[in-house]
């Protein structure tokens, strides 16, 4: 008898898991601009651009565009609207242990390429290069071939020649 109401027990708990999971799917996936990874979904903070510039000079953090503007519809701008927290967070990693001066010189304003980790979607900054920089970038993170190094939590560096194009995935240990 009391294997039997245990069992019912178990049943009932295993139920009631599953009907929480299914519910929190459903609404995790009726947010607005949800990122899928297989069958989980993922939230994505956005930052306005004066949300992210606020916490970049905060950082130390500078920022230039070729057209001294931030519209995010003009390519000559440098925008931020739109970026996700965890790029923003990355950046102030970056900065903090780099010890580095960092230009941001690209953000989410159209003209860069497409794609799921882009800068249009909030996952890319360019920044202007520096000896510092670049000797932080070569002599912390593994280099993965064709300009490109990757740090300890995955975030891609890639050297453009001009620039650092990089996708922060996470924070970097934020």
């Amino acid at each position: 008898m009391r294997l039997s109401l245990l069992r019912g027990m178990i049943t009932f708990a295993v139920a009631a898991v599953g009907v929480f999971l299914a519910d929190a799917t459903a609404q995790a996936t009726t947010e607005n601009d949800p990122v899928a990874h297989g069958t989980v979904t993922v939230q994505v903070a956005k930052l306005t651009h004066a949300q992210a510039t606020a916490r970049l000079r905060a950082a130390g953090i500078t920022w230039s565009s070729s057209g001294n503007c931030s519209d995010r519809d003009n390519a000559t701008c440098t925008s931020f609207d739109q970026v996700n927290l965890t790029t923003i967070q990355g950046a102030e990693t970056l900065k903090r242990a780099s010890g580095c001066a960092l230009n941001i010189t690209g953000g989410t304003e159209t003209g860069h390429a497409s794609g799921t980790y882009s800068h249009w979607n909030g996952y890319k900054l360019d920044f202007g290069k520096s000896t510092c920089l670049t000797n932080y970038i070569h002599n912390t993170f593994t280099s993965i071939g064709g300009g490109k190094w990757q740090s300890g939590a995955g975030n891609i560096y890639f050297d453009e020649s001009s620039h650092w194009d990089v996708t922060f995935y996470n924070c970097g240990g934020c």
